[in-house]
């Protein structure tokens, strides 16, 4: 029977745990000492440790750890589509297939009924620089992200529907969070639009509560297009850098799923860039979107087409941001408030509930 990594908060992080993963990539090593570092409240309980022991350099000292929320707000929302269970099975099935730097995992374990429990590497231990959730992108950096989404959009372009290996991201799970999302919608919008009051321009009220009474024919016209593996949530607060910001790396895969590729490129541009930032470079960013496509081997790319259905998901950015606000207890309220602010901006500036046959 395969050995049990469970664990449910952060007090059952002790030795005889992590001698049990370190177990796994080197059994002369010991573990000595295990200290708790951090821990951070979300969508998941993220929990960073200094883990003592005696083996090699390739051993990380410091661990990143991801349980189910200790927050009942988002462990309500979070439980039933299994997010935290999508990522532990990304990272045991597909990540070593997917073209993008992602944390080392040491270990990634779920049973129905008993949780999930993730372990990787810090990001620190490597050199790495993780971004804030607030933070604004230089357009280098955003240049450098777009270009990393559309070789991997590329590695898997029409491709996921028919692979038997990726079927079950539009599974079971991905169909009932798809159905709370839509079922929720109305009261979570409404809320989320109080709650953030002068930082949403009143003239989006409206089409913001027309589109979530129709969200699920909206989810139906975004999901019409070709169709490749997508991050979802590819916010500042999900990336990681190298120490001179050169290279780019993509946490929090667990809202994995199949979907538009230029659904990750809007909701990145939407929440990493400042307004003036957005207005001078989007177009040149998009255009460089379909340029590395082409370059990873996609052909007969129609820029007008994509910058429509860039405009269209740029709603679903607006709506994740004011849905976290109004659930609460998912993502510091500041930075929940200032990616409000730059999604509302783009999706009024451009118009983009037009965008949706809604």
């Amino acid at each position: 029977m395969k050995q049990t990594i469970l664990v449910r908060r952060p007090g059952d992080l002790t030795v005889a745990w992590a001698q049990k993963i370190v177990d796994k990539h080197d059994a002369n090593t010991t573990v000595a000492k295990v200290d708790v570092l951090d821990v951070d409240i979300g969508t998941t309980t993220r929990i960073c440790i200094a883990v003592e022991h005696n083996g090699p350099d390739t051993l990380p000292s410091r661990w990143f750890v991801k349980l189910p929320s200790l927050s009942w707000r988002a462990r309500m929302i979070t439980t039933l589509p299994r997010l935290l269970q999508t990522e532990v099975r990304f990272y045991n099935e597909l990540a070593e297939a997917v073209p993008l730097s992602k944390p080392l995992c040491l270990a990634a374990q779920s049973r129905f009924g008993r949780g999930s429990t993730l372990v990787l590497a810090d990001v620190a231990e490597f050199a790495g620089v993780p971004s804030a959730v607030s933070d604004t992108l230089t357009l280098e950096q955003a240049t450098l992200v777009v270009e990393q989404l559309a070789c991997s959009h590329a590695r898997f372009w029409n491709n996921v529907n028919l692979d038997p290996r990726y079927r079950w991201l539009a599974g079971p799970i991905r169909l009932l969070e798809d159905a709370l999302g839509t079922a929720l919608a109305v009261p979570l919008m409404k809320r989320g639009l109080r709650l953030a009051g002068e930082h949403i321009p009143s003239v989006l009220h409206a089409p913001a509560i027309r589109y979530a009474r129709h969200r699920r024919s909206a989810m139906r016209f975004l999901s019409d297009a070709s169709k490749t593996l997508v991050h979802y949530d590819c916010h500042p607060g999900n990336l990681f850098w190298n120490k001179n910001r050169s290279m780019v790396g993509f946490l929090d895969w667990q809202l994995v799923r199949i979907g538009e590729g230029v659904s990750d490129v809007a909701y990145f541009l939407a929440t990493a860039l400042n307004a003036e930032m957005r207005r001078l470079h989007e177009a040149e960013l998009l255009v460089k979107y379909a340029q590395a496509l082409a370059d990873n081997g996609v052909a007969d790319i129609d820029n007008s087409r994509l910058v429509q259905r860039y405009r269209a998901h740029l709603v679903y950015a607006l709506e994740a941001m004011i849905v976290t606000l109004a659930v609460g207890g998912m993502m510091n309220l500041d930075c929940n408030l200032e990616l409000i602010r730059r999604t509302a901006t783009a999706v009024d500036e451009l118009d983009a509930f037009s965008a949706l046959p809604v």
